[in-house]
């Protein structure tokens, strides 16, 4: 049997993000030109995010409506929280199934170009000063992304550590509070600092990173790599490889959606 595209929505997909979509009622006097329905417009927009086509050219004839329609559903979709709840819902469903690993997280950032700048961009200091942003990601023990932050491509790791595991969602899907805090965080030689240590046991986290100046072989490594493998798996999206939005909103939209996306690979590989 074929598989699918990767940007073609299965049923079992579109009844988890269907009921998250906000409604909108049509006028029943001048109700104008119908509305590109829902499950097209989404298509349109995975569309873009795997491939990393321009929005003007999205192919007509796959059906998905126009590349301006698609972004404006992009930016209604993520102004009404779409996409973080859609990453949540599938957080609870992975604890449910005893997938999510608290025991620890690990943190990391990437840096890409931004080559039309824009909110959340800086003079890169590892590409010769170009424009750039960071994606600064947490996930869990086995990779699963927790959270994920944009910053300009300047902004220091180590300012980050906090923001991130404070951006971690209560993640329910089992009897009793949430769990939101890890045990320990993972982290390299960018994140050194004695300051964000104690912010970091003062959340009630033990912080095992890695001390600048000392040799390597510290042994994290064999933890901490599933924090690369899992950016990995985002950078495949071909969207995100480089940031070509100048609205920071609409290149964070992409990565919480990619990120419920990789959720979802694991949920479903589970059976």
């Amino acid at each position: 049997m074929a598989r699918g595209k990767p940007w073609e929505v299965s049923d079992e997909l579109w009844a988890v993000i269907e009921p998250l979509l906000p409604q909108r009622q049509r006028r029943f006097r001048h109700p104008g030109r119908k509305r590109l329905d829902d499950r097209l417009a989404l298509q349109g927009i995975l569309f873009v995010l795997h491939t990393g086509i321009a929005w003007e050219h999205l192919p007509q004839e796959l059906g998905y409506g126009s590349g301006m329609t698609c972004w404006r559903r992009l930016a209604e979709w993520n102004k009404a929280g779409v996409w973080q709840r859609l990453h949540e819902v599938l957080l609870d469903r992975l604890r449910a199934a005893d997938t999510l690993d608290f025991s620890r997280a690990a943190v990391d950032s990437s840096q890409i170009r931004a080559l039309k700048r824009g909110a959340q961009t800086g003079p890169s200091p590892v590409d010769r000063g170009r424009a750039g942003s960071k994606h600064h990601l947490i996930t869990d023990a086995t990779g699963i992304p927790l959270a994920v932050i944009l910053t300009g491509a300047n902004r220091n790791d180590v300012t980050q550590l906090i923001p991130l595991l404070q951006t971690i969602p209560k993640v329910r899907g089992k009897r009793g509070r949430p769990r939101q805090r890890p045990d320990v965080v993972l982290a390299d030689r960018g994140y050194d600092h004695d300051k964000y240590r104690r912010s970091v046991r003062e959340l009630q986290i033990r912080p095992l990173i890695a001390r600048r100046g000392t040799v390597h072989g510290s042994g994290l490594g064999k933890h901490r790599y599933v924090v690369e493998q899992t950016f990995a798996l985002l950078h495949a999206f071909r969207r995100l490889r480089i940031r070509w939005e100048v609205r920071a909103d609409i290149h964070e939209a992409f990565l919480s959606l990619a990120c419920a996306l990789i959720c979802w690979r694991r949920l479903i590989s589970l059976r």
